[in-house]
């Protein structure tokens, strides 16, 4: 099969037939999954802090060191919230904040050694590449410094959070402070050059173009050739509620589902080096979130014990494991719960 160019698939955002394109996205998805099966994790997202020097327009998450609602969780807080992920038999924690302007290497290191040590049976997917980097300056060391002593201590993987869009134009505008992409990029590179395996992310709908969608998924598509660190892609929607990106640009309209799974195929598509494609149901609900199976997508992320920063944003969707179990074996497929590196745990 030939490679999607960035020219075809331009064309199929713009002009395709919606049905035919969840026809191809899904014929590609029976490709790589032809055992019919979705997964999901078990896992918890824990927010270390919400303090963040950053200021992202489009986040409602964030807060300052001296606000009043500003808080980095004690050990302590953070072992009650795994205690709790583990009595529901879930394997993963989503770690992640703000850019707290002052922690540096030594604190996150002693962070993830008393997870790893107290809880062996947790994996660790935490800090995205704008934490890192970030890390990294304040503590006067290398990214892959970093990175080296964090996986030392027990971190196993990344997340891909900061993407937003891979297009320098759009960054200045909805966030000015954050990395740029090729940065962004090299982080990414330099965690699969150390054996830390990651995923990638797309947040659609504030000031993108249909060509800068495109250019974002052929950045992930080139690093992913070079060195298959990639282990998903997921995608969602700009959650306006409460940001200051909506009060500076009120003509922004939120997106429509059909948007939502266009897109989506399309990546399915795009990305064929990345084997697998997560459904986005915390912001689409879980309609939506299931139709996506249809679309490309052959995993519906994890059961979102918590989640804090799409929720502060106005999105409030949250299923139980029974639930994405329904959804799933409503569209004949066959659910599994996995682990962070898609290995299936158990089918349910």
């Amino acid at each position: 099969m030939s490679r999607l160019s960035k020219e075809e698939a331009l064309e199929l955002i713009q002009s395709a037939d919606l049905k035919e394109l969840g026809r191809l996205a899904t014929k590609r998805k029976k490709e790589l999954h032809p055992k019919g099966i979705t997964t999901f994790v078990i896992d918890r997202n824990i927010n270390y802090t919400n303090i963040c020097w950053v200021d992202c327009k489009f986040c409602a998450f964030y807060r300052h060191e001296k606000d009043s609602d500003a808080y980095v969780l004690s050990f302590d807080e953070i072992d009650a919230k795994i205690d709790e992920l583990l009595e529901i038999g879930g394997t993963q924690i989503l770690f992640q904040g703000g850019v707290h302007p002052k922690l540096k290497i030594e604190w996150y290191e002693e962070l993830v050694e008393h997870i790893h040590t107290k809880y062996p049976s947790i994996t660790i997917h935490g800090f995205s590449a704008i934490e890192i980097e970030y890390i990294a300056r304040i503590s006067k060391i290398t990214i892959s410094q970093v990175l080296t002593r964090l996986k030392a201590r027990g971190l196993s993987s990344i997340p891909g959070a900061g993407a937003e869009i891979l297009s320098d134009r759009v960054r200045d505008i909805i966030a000015p402070r954050k990395i740029d992409s090729d940065v962004w990029i090299e982080v990414h590179k330099r965690a699969h050059e150390l054996g830390i395996k990651s995923t990638a992310t797309m947040m659609y709908g504030t000031l993108e173009s249909d060509e800068e969608i495109i250019e974002h998924l052929d950045m992930i598509r080139s690093l992913q050739d070079i060195t298959g660190g990639f282990r998903a892609f997921i995608m969602w929607s700009f959650q306006s509620n409460n940001t200051k990106l909506i009060e500076e640009f009120p003509e922004l309209k939120k997106h429509s589902s059909n948007r939502y799974l266009r897109l989506l195929a399309v990546a399915r598509l795009y990305l064929d080096n990345v084997d697998n494609i997560q459904s986005s149901w915390v912001t689409q609900g879980s309609y939506i979130g299931q139709m996506a199976l249809h679309f490309g997508a052959n995993d519906l992320g994890s059961t979102m014990m918590e989640e804090n920063v799409v929720k502060s944003a106005g999105a409030t969707f949250s299923l139980a494991k029974e639930q994405l179990v329904e959804l799933i074996s409503d569209v004949k497929e066959r659910p599994a719960v996995r682990n962070t590196a898609y290995e299936i745990l158990e089918f349910v």
